[in-house]
């Protein structure tokens, strides 16, 4: 199971690094060469979340990605350092930091991001723990043919 992984500073201009990294080692995974730009645009956003959470949280910890090249699936994690509600709850359909007071800019932000991600991503999963939160999205890989 080959991974790949990357860590960088919460800055904007190392989402479009991401992207590309991440676009690279998903044609090599085999995912499907149609797939590929939702690839790209799903890491472009979950990244560019995570750098927008650790900006407006004043998070000096990297951003993490990791590429996981599986049998049947290529799989890739973001992670961010802000801490969320408590144990590895996984958070389908809501907001990691809403806690009942008024939706800020950033909340708003967040929900946009999570739901254009939901949008290019059939297998999609929000984690969030009290160390961080990682959005896990999966794509299927077709197996390489070798030529006889």
């Amino acid at each position: 199971m080959p991974t790949v992984e990357l860590r960088f500073s919460a800055q904007p201009e190392h989402v479009r690094t991401a992207r590309l990294v991440a676009a690279a080692v998903a044609r090599r995974a085999g995912v499907d060469e149609a797939v590929l730009d939702e690839v790209r645009l799903a890491v472009g956003e979950a990244c560019s979340r995570a750098v927008g959470l650790h900006r407006s949280h004043d998070i000096t910890a990297p951003v993490t990605v990791v590429l996981i090249e599986e049998e049947k699936a290529f799989s890739i994690e973001v992670g961010d350092a802000v801490p969320g509600p408590g144990d590895n709850t996984s958070l389908p359909g809501r907001l990691r930091g809403a806690g009942g007071g008024p939706e800020t800019d950033a909340d708003s932000e967040d929900e946009m991001g999570l739901a254009v991600i939901s949008g290019l991503v059939d297998d999609v999963e929000v984690r969030s723990a009290t160390d961080g939160g990682v959005i896990r999205m999966s794509w299927p890989t077709t197996p390489a043919v070798v030529a006889p």
